[in-house]
Order: C-alpha cells, then sequence, then structure tokens
C-alpha cells in the first residue's frame, strides 16, 4: 500500500466533500494551505501530528485519512508505517474506522529511545493498548504509567497523551481507538 497515494485521494476527497477550498481547509485542521495542497497531490508524506491535525479538523478518524476506501471485506497486508521521531516510532495502520464499529486499530513499533506526543483525539474517544514485546511509558494528562510484556491499559484521548520507550529493546504493541459517539464523527 502506498501510504502517500492513499492519504492524498483521501484528504481531496475529504475536502471536497465538505465542500471546502484550501484556504478553508486550512483553517479548520491548522494545517498551511500550501501543506495540504502537497499532501493532496501525493508530493509529501506528511507526519502523523499533521495527520492527526487534519482528522480532528475534519472531524474524522485517523485512519479515514490513511486507509483505502472500500466496501466489503479486506485483506490488509502489513504495509508502510507511518514514520515518527526520526525513524523510532512506527505506526501500522490495520483496520480502518467503520461508523458501525466506532473504533480503528493500529500495530506500533517504537524503537529505543523512540516517543510520540498525541493531542488530543476528537471528544470522548478511548485508546487501548496493549503491549506485547518490551516497555512503554504512556503519558496521559501528565500522568505516567509504565506498561511492560503483556499489560494493558485504557485511557481517555481526548488529552495530550504519549509514548515513549524506555527500555532497551524495540518496543511492540496493538493499540485500538474507540469513537464511543460523544462527538459525532
Amino acid at each position: 500500500m502506498d501510504v502517500t497515494k492513499v492519504v492524498a485521494e483521501n484528504a481531496r476527497s475529504i475536502r471536497e466533500g465538505k465542500k471546502l477550498t484550501l484556504d478553508g481547509a486550512a483553517a479548520l485542521t491548522g494545517v498551511s494551505r500550501s501543506m495540504l495542497a502537497q499532501i493532496e497531490k501525493g508530493e509529501v508524506n506528511p507526519t502523523i501530528s499533521v495527520l492527526w491535525k487534519m482528522a480532528n479538523g475534519y472531524k474524522v478518524s485517523f485512519t479515514t485519512l490513511v486507509e483505502p476506501q472500500g466496501p466489503g471485506a479486506s485483506l490488509l497486508r502489513r504495509g508502510e508505517p507511518l514514520v515518527e521521531d526520526e525513524g523510532r516510532y512506527w505506526n501500522y495502520p490495520v483496520f480502518a474506522f467503520d461508523e458501525k464499529k466506532l473504533f480503528e486499530t493500529y500495530r506500533i513499533l517504537i524503537r529505543p529511545g523512540g516517543n510520540l506526543t498525541a493531542q488530543p483525539h476528537l471528544r470522548g474517544a478511548e485508546e487501548y493498548l496493549t503491549v506485547f514485546q518490551g516497555q512503554v511509558e504512556v503519558t496521559v494528562a501528565g500522568e505516567v504509567f509504565l506498561l511492560e510484556e503483556g499489560d494493558s491499559l485504557r485511557f481517555r484521548a481526548d488529552v495530550v497523551h504519549g509514548y515513549r520507550n524506555r527500555g532497551r529493546e524495540e518496543a511492540a504493541l496493538s493499540m485500538l481507538i474507540y469513537y464511543n459517539g460523544a462527538q459525532r464523527l
């Protein structure tokens, strides 16, 4: 899966579906007009932070931007990750948001020292994390949790939160984001 191409198609489709100009989309998302134009043309692979700004501004799920859209069942092979923190934080979108199910899932790999600070998601969103390998420090609205292999954590994701690998080996975790309907998508 070519993430850049998928994001370009989805971003343009969402903006046009909302009948927004690039200037209107920039005002709504906080992402510059020129960056939005580059994203929609497939000229740039945006960071996770930029994609979250777009998703929150458009009031859509993150995977609505990064997953191919289409009906029916789909087999998802491990595609290209979205990468942050100079290659130390990898996010593989797995199952895209579905309005009937209200969730999306990701596979996250964090190399030693890697981290990501996430801005608040839509009001009412919750995250469910399970660590399958390594150690992950999760900060939620200033409260710190240390998760080790086999540990899970549920938290409100409509506050600033972050993930950091404090261990010496790669950390692997699954993430489910649940949109419980407090803010309609």
